[in-house]
């Protein structure tokens, strides 16, 4: 049966600086799908975060790129098994060098932080209980 992927494709500043960040956070390169331009950050069989090089990025449009320190271009949102993975995560991009934003949402059946990565793009990590989804 086909599965829908999702390729998320952000530029970045340094390259292997965001790859130390994204492997720090337990995330695993794919060679294959990488080089001096970009990084392939796999982050489940569906989902992968391509890190391109800023001048690498600009091929893929004729828009201006946004900085993402200053302006917000996108929120990248992942769920997580539980409100303890949630937090687990986002801790850690903290201290792979990420910032907190210290936005949590806890409404009960319902549990989400948010980091900011190593060039601003806002990864929001939630948690939903499985009972609340099926009604």
């Amino acid at each position: 049966m086909y599965q829908q992927m999702i390729f998320v494709n952000l530029p970045v500043n340094d390259l292997d600086a965001s790859k130390k960040f994204f492997t720090e956070l337990g995330y695993s390169l794919n060679p294959q799908f990488s080089d001096d331009n970009a990084a392939s950050v796999v982050i489940s069989d569906t989902i992968v975060a391509m890190l391109l090089t800023r001048p690498f990025y600009a091929t893929f449009t004729d828009k201006e790129i946004a900085d993402a320190t200053k302006t917000s271009e996108v929120l990248v949102c992942l769920s997580a098994e539980s409100r303890e993975k949630v937090d687990e995560l986002v801790d850690r991009a903290v201290a792979a060098g990420g910032t907190d934003t210290g936005r949590t949402q806890d409404h009960g059946f319902m549990y989400g932080r948010a980091f900011d990565d190593l060039d601003g793009h806002t990864w929001e990590i939630m948690w939903m209980d499985p009972a609340a989804v099926q009604g």
